[in-house]
């Protein structure tokens, strides 16, 4: 889950840095990955509250798949049922596999790694890191991509050993 922003300074210091950094963790792995044995492919998923029952879910991806369709009034009542539900937001993970062995990088969590001071998806809110933003208020690339890398490289060396 992305942290929670309510300082506006921090918000837009943030909007700054999530794309770039996007683009330095992505260009990290592909790195590494021509230098390992492990294929990747990427793929975009639906990230639940970690609570939500496998019933709940099938009821929100129903009730939202009936919204398609529905009349203004069936909208309404279907949006006033969801707000009372579990929402899962979009990720993005890059799927491993080598021979039978597979894992997972959830890679907006990694961004917000790169992005914020000690992130942790258990906080509701984080800091932005300002070391990644240089005295004009611009990204300072050499800081972000050093620590995209070293978070990049972090999550490879967590993955199984072959």
């Amino acid at each position: 889950m992305p942290p929670k922003i309510t300082n506006s300074v921090a918000w837009q210091q943030a909007e700054i840095l999530m794309q770039p950094a996007f683009i330095r963790v992505i260009d990290n792995i592909r790195k590494l990955l021509d230098e390992s044995s492990w294929t990747g492919t990427y793929n975009d998923v639906l990230i639940w509250p970690p609570s939500t029952t496998d019933e709940i879910k099938a009821l929100v991806t129903e009730l939202l798949q009936a919204m398609e369709t529905a009349t203004p009034q069936e909208a309404d009542r279907i949006r006033e049922t969801l707000t009372r539900l579990p929402m899962p937001h979009p990720g993005y993970h890059l799927h491993l596999q080598r021979q039978q062995q597979e894992a997972s990088i959830d890679l907006w969590e990694l961004c917000y790694q790169v992005c914020f001071l000690e992130y942790s998806p258990d906080k509701e809110t984080a800091d932005v890191d300002t070391n990644l933003i240089d005295e004009l208020g611009e990204v300072d690339w050499l800081r972000l991509d050093a620590k995209a890398k070293e978070l990049v490289e972090q999550a490879f060396a967590k993955l199984p050993e072959g």
